[in-house]
């Protein structure tokens, strides 16, 4: 099939690359005219036969919403527009509605895979009506892992953006639960390897992952991860994770903890510590430390 694909960034000229690979033709579109195929949106749309399928892969927000508009304009009855950045939601239902008005089809997709997708596949989770997700289904099968799983058809309109938001929540806890498992292991004298302890965890127990075997990487080319400062970055998925939560009065303690912990990252010198320093000194008399 031919696919329109705009946002040819680390992801999208991978998945470009990889649905080549798959036999199909793909046309892309990014404002970095070394990267595009094409050169505008309207160009996009002229060179693909109908029914078009434009998949948009930019950041979530207003880069996508202003993408979605314009294509609104120049695509025509029978179309399907897919979104799959990592948009919320709720942005999926109201561009459902827009596109719908003028008889262009959405489906929204929760990708997953990052560098090494390319190789390995995209985990893929969309939502949409049938017919439109029947549209775009040999792009689906040629982004996925090879197998029987790695893609779903999560439900309605929204629901692909959903369950990639509960995975990267999932995925903060995770993550979380690793690190801090390493601060304590580098924290003792006894433990004089902790590199090789993270390695053996990566055959025959329970905690095995992909996470855990990249973890061993990251320590192979950095032991201590001396090179690296103490800060990371929350997307906005993790948020919109707690907030659903708080929304459908669903207990999220272990996702919600990780994403506080992200925040505690931008502190160096922490206000609330402050604060429970002088505490514990008033009440108990316990040392606290000066600038």
């Amino acid at each position: 099939m031919e696919l329109g694909l705009v946002g040819l960034g680390k992801m999208g000229g991978n998945m470009r690359e990889r649905i080549r690979r798959a036999g199909h033709t793909v046309l892309g579109y990014d404002r970095n005219p070394d990267l595009a195929d094409v050169h505008s949106l309207q160009e996009l749309v002229g060179k693909l036969s109908g029914p078009r399928v434009v998949w948009v892969m930019v950041p979530a927000g207003e880069a996508t919403q202003s993408t979605i508009d314009e294509l609104a304009e120049l695509l025509e009855p029978g179309d399907v527009v897919v979104d799959g950045g990592n948009s919320r939601w709720t942005d999926d239902e109201k561009h459902a509605e827009e596109l719908a008005a003028k008889g262009i089809g959405f489906v929204d997709c929760g990708v997953s895979g990052g560098v090494w997708g390319l190789e390995n596949g995209y985990a893929l989770m969309y939502g949409g009506d049938k017919e439109n997700v029947a549209k775009v289904q040999p792009v689906f099968d040629a982004l996925k892992p090879e197998g029987d799983f790695g893609a779903v058809h999560a439900g309605k309109v929204g629901a692909g953006h959903f369950a990639k938001m509960v995975h990267n929540g999932i995925e903060y806890a995770m993550m979380q639960a690793y690190a801090e498992g390493w601060e304590l292991l580098e924290k003792v004298d006894s433990v004089t390897d902790v590199r090789d302890v993270f390695r053996s965890w990566q055959e025959g127990t329970v905690i095995r992952s992909w996470l855990l075997d990249l973890a061993v990487t990251a320590l192979d080319e950095d032991e201590h991860l001396d090179g690296l400062r103490g800060y990371a970055q929350d997307s906005g998925e993790g948020r919109w994770t707690v907030e659903a939560a708080i929304d459908h009065a669903v207990p999220l303690p272990a996702i919600t903890a990780s994403l506080f912990a992200r925040f505690a990252s931008r502190q160096e010198d922490s206000p609330q510590m402050k604060m429970i320093a002088a505490l514990r000194n008033q009440f108990g008399g316990h040392a606290v430390e000066k600038k």
